[in-house]
């Protein structure tokens, strides 16, 4: 009898031990991330924004932070874990989109005769895509987790702009016209732009990380990163087209509308640098 309460005894006393090395909260769950786990994360510094501000009654609160790798924000990433020390990393970010803005000029200070208001419309549209991938290794027996490893990313983008005037170019009236440039207005026979289209842009990046990460709950973590690494990146030619009245060749008797379009030249870059000064907070959500 004797043997068996000291064995219960035992048995309670691990147990106990156990709830209280900080790895399992009251419930029993487990608060580091085991095989087969999956991570959702993203950028903590809207909420460690928000959280401060809440505290202190202010708006201005900031946290000094940069995306991974110079990401952009809208980028989403993830984990898969092959075991408790080793993690698959993602990223992706599939965006497009497009914008409009409309302005309405009065001529009747340029040409009494015409239409007192006329509409101009500048549209512009994008594309962006991000993808990435890497590996993480993970050290650490507490809730505070240090990890490392390396990634590749590969991005790819594209814009453009168009602009529809709503007074044309002819020989009676001079033409007006706004320039969303300069947000003026602007009267004559031109030239002005109708098109632009910028040269596609292409980002590649190999870097090593290191950072911390601290399990506040049950696989749910906040973790700080810095990387060093290489980056890669080019734009193509981009092109300008404008349209103004006048004569086409010198030997033209009659005006006509003339469009011309012009070449833009690209760029490119490389560079092995830090990559976020600044630091990066995030936060995880495993499952």
């Amino acid at each position: 009898m004797k043997k068996k309460v000291l064995f219960v005894a035992s048995m309670f006393l691990a147990t106990a031990m156990i709830a209280q090395d900080g790895l399992t909260s009251k419930k029993g769950e487990a608060y580091l991330p085991e095989a087969g786990d999956w991570a959702l994360g993203f950028d903590g510094t809207p909420f460690l924004n928000y959280a401060g501000n809440w505290f202190n009654g202010t708006q201005n609160n900031s946290v000094n932070a940069t995306w991974v790798g110079n990401l952009p924000s809208a980028t989403i990433y993830g984990k898969m874990f092959k075991d408790e020390t080793t993690a698959y990393r993602a990223k992706i970010r599939i965006g497009f989109g497009s914008t409009s803005t409309k302005a309405f000029t009065d001529t009747s200070a340029v040409n009494p005769a015409t239409v007192v208001e006329i509409e101009d419309e500048f549209k512009t549209s994008g594309f962006a895509l991000t993808l990435g991938g890497g590996i993480e290794k993970r050290r650490g027996n507490t809730r505070i987790q240090g990890f490392y490893g390396g990634e590749l990313l590969i991005s790819f983008g594209s814009s453009s702009s168009e602009i529809t005037y709503g007074d044309s170019f002819d020989d009676i009236n001079a033409a007006t016209w706004h320039d969303f440039g300069s947000n003026s207005t602007m009267s004559g026979n031109g030239p002005r732009t109708t098109k632009v289209s910028n040269g596609s842009t292409m980002q590649i990046g190999l870097r090593g990380f290191v950072g911390v990460e601290w399990f506040l709950a049950p696989k749910v973590s906040v973790s700080a990163e810095y990387g060093w690494g290489l980056a890669m990146s080019s734009q193509g030619d981009g092109e300008t087209t404008t349209e103004e009245w006048g004569l086409a060749t010198p030997t033209a008797t009659d005006n006509s509308l003339i469009t011309k379009t012009t070449t833009q030249g690209g760029s490119s870059s490389f560079g092995i640098d830090t990559d976020n000064n600044g630091g990066v907070i995030s936060i995880f959500f495993h499952f």
